[in-house]
């Protein structure tokens, strides 16, 4: 079947949505991290039209906007103070280029899994018959409430007829109305004009049109669809929450068949624009957010959250929370780390657990193991940042940026107070407050000498448990400094090496094990 290309397409989004119960116009709100309008603009812009036009009016501005974000070519049309389906449509023609010839396929912002492929195939039936009007129906189990089908004795559509106007025979009917259509642009727009308002509804009903062009003897066709969940619109929001999870079950399977190994589909969530490349294992209790893209044979989980989120191949994110972040090929983070916007991973990096990172640019092969916050810093090639560090970036005003050379190790507890640098090849001791640059090749040590008080538990924590152990080490170590020894020495004592006094500090620990 060839992909015809419609002149316009229509996608109505003027109503207020009042089973929401909701401040949030009813077609912004979302699921599988694009909200319902955005869901029927990306199925509609799939079938190339030359005209894309949206049809507003509740939260007019609002809704607007966002659609413009959405696409910025799009064509909003405003909806007046005649209510109904039929007038929105004929807002929308008024809005387009006058004239218009061709196919108009009309659609609703609040029917989220309708697919672009499905679109595609009313248009090329409906092109293919020269029919005026081809709408989509579906055949439901229990049809209560939706507008019935009723077709000739050679198939085609002879009219649509309301749940409230029906029969006791045509409610039998289990062909029910959509309300998705393909239209000839010519008929459309005069058979709107035949169109009134008098009804129990007050309203302009865009499936009058169909009585118009038979009664013209124009043909009406049906394209039935299987897929009852693309005919299916958002009303409220266990509707919401429902296809929202049919949507999820759908964007986990087709990950699956590209190649990820989900190991418990039921507790991950994946977003519409995620890529996630071949055998990465998803593990469960794992949402993958936005516009997140994870390439191949990484780790993702468990019990991690990932928005727009870039993971090289080969990386490893564990119980991890991120947000505009990138982790390089081979890195590995978590558990408990927390990725803020901006932090940049390099190849073969760690962030480890109990880190939080923002704004950090963390180079190949460095590391920041544990129990640290890491902001406004640039961490160069294979440096070491101690369990414990602080990057002071904020003095109550300003941020400060620190940078950190390759090599660098900085000891554990330590305090860097921005901004600062620190040279490449250069030591912080641990637990230092490092206030002044360093220069490569230096070590930093900013301590008080170590004094320890004889008898201060003694006085100031007498009858306790802490004077008790004390007092019992104190007099086993007596005891041992009094008892003889059981065999005499055989050879004198050597004389003690002399040892050299030296104003250099221990080298600091590596506390990362």
């Amino acid at each position: 079947m060839s992909e015809s290309r419609p002149t316009a397409v229509i996608v109505l989004a003027a109503g207020e949505g009042t089973r929401m119960k909701s401040t949030i116009p009813k077609v912004l709100h979302t699921i599988g991290g694009r909200s319902l309008v955005g869901h029927a603009l990306r199925a509609a812009r799939g079938i190339g039209p030359e005209h894309l036009a949206v049809v507003v009016r509740h939260e007019r501005d609002r809704v607007a906007e966002h659609v413009l974000e959405h696409d910025p070519d799009v064509l909003i049309a405003d909806q007046d103070e005649v209510r109904g389906t039929g007038r929105a449509v004929e807002c929308a023609l008024e809005a387009l280029p006058q004239g218009l010839e061709g196919t108009v396929v009309v659609t609703y912002g609040d029917v989220p899994l309708l697919t672009s492929e499905t679109l595609h195939g009313l248009v090329a039936v409906h092109e293919a018959s020269h029919d005026a009007v081809t709408l989509i129906t579906a055949t439901l189990p229990d049809p209560t409430g939706y507008g019935r089908v009723l077709r000739d004795g050679d198939g085609t559509v002879a009219a649509i007829v309301e749940q409230k106007d029906a029969t006791d025979e045509q409610r039998e009917i289990a062909e029910v109305n959509s309300g998705l259509y393909a239209f000839d642009a010519v008929v459309l727009r005069s058979a709107l004009t035949e169109v009134g308002t008098d009804n129990v509804q007050g309203e302009k009903y865009l499936t009058d049109v169909i009585a118009v062009a038979r009664s013209r003897g124009l043909g009406v066709r049906a394209y039935p669809v299987d897929d009852l969940w693309q005919t299916e619109g958002v009303n409220d929001k266990v509707q919401l929450a429902r296809l929202g999870a049919e949507l999820n079950r759908r964007t986990v399977e087709a990950a699956m068949r590209e190649g990820a190994i989900v190991i418990d589909p039921a507790t991950t969530w994946i977003d519409a624009d995620v890529t996630i490349g071949p055998d990465t294992v998803v593990h469960p209790g794992t949402q993958i957010l936005g516009a997140t893209s994870i390439g191949r044979d990484c780790v993702i989980g468990p019990d991690t959250t990932l928005r727009d989120v870039e993971v090289d191949d080969g990386a490893s994110v564990v119980r991890t929370q991120a947000e505009l972040a990138e982790i390089g090929p081979g890195a590995s983070v978590g558990p408990f780390s927390f990725l803020r916007p901006g932090t940049r991973l390099g190849a073969g990096g760690k962030i480890g657990g109990f880190v939080e990172t923002k704004n950090a640019q963390i180079a190949e092969g460095a590391k920041v193991p544990h129990l640290s916050y890491c902001g406004d810093a640039t961490v160069g090639p294979g440096a070491n940042i101690g369990a414990g560090t602080i990057f002071a970036n904020y003095d109550g005003v300003t941020k400060g940026h620190t940078t950190v050379g390759a090599h660098s190790f900085i000891g554990s507890n330590s305090v860097i107070v921005a901004p600062r640098t620190i040279g490449d090849g250069a030591y912080v001791a641990a637990g230092s407050a490092v206030v002044s640059d360093v220069d490569p090749g230096q070590l930093a040590v900013t301590r008080a000498q170590q004094r320890n008080i004889d008898g201060w538990v003694a006085r100031r924590r007498a009858g306790t448990k802490t004077d008790e152990a004390a007092r019992a080490a104190q007099a086993a170590a007596s005891a041992a400094r009094t008892e003889p020894a059981t065999e005499p020495a055989t050879e004198p004592a050597t004389e003690p090496a002399t040892e050299q006094p030296s104003d250099e500090p221990t080298q600091p620990k590596d506390a990362n094990g």
